[in-house]
């Protein structure tokens, strides 16, 4: 009983956490919508942990807790799996920056040493 009593102590502090990102602006409609349902359903599973079995029997799973499990590991891959494909996006846009900069300071160095040797030539000629 007290197990229950913290997870759904949990489930009302991501909640809050999340309508709180929401009303900042740090997450879109979508993604509220997205979240709210899962802990929703979370705190659901908690109080009625009985109608998991009724749904892990009807997917051919014995008991509502392997269902669960099965379904967090699922889950679990695929924020994985999005994780890494932003990872990989912002290491592109952060190699690409990285590589216009180095060009664009590249481009002021050779027009500095431009400026320099223009300037030294005045002054060998001036004091010829």
């Amino acid at each position: 009983m007290i197990i229950k009593i913290i997870i759904l102590l949990f489930v009302i502090f991501v909640l809050w956490r999340t309508t709180s990102r929401y009303l900042r602006g740090d997450i879109t409609v979508r993604e509220l919508m997205i979240w709210v349902i899962f802990w929703l359903l979370v705190g659901l599973a908690v109080v009625l942990p009985q109608k998991t079995d009724i749904i892990a029997q009807w997917l051919g799973v014995s008991r509502g807790a392997d269902l669960l499990v099965y379904l967090s590991i699922i889950v679990l891959f695929f924020v994985v799996f999005r994780i890494i494909v932003k990872l990989e996006k912002i290491d592109q846009e952060v190699t690409k920056i990285v590589r216009e900069a180095a060009l664009e300071n590249d481009n002021k160095s050779k027009v500095q040493n431009q400026n320099v040797n223009s300037m030294s030539n005045d002054k060998i000629q001036n004091n010829i």
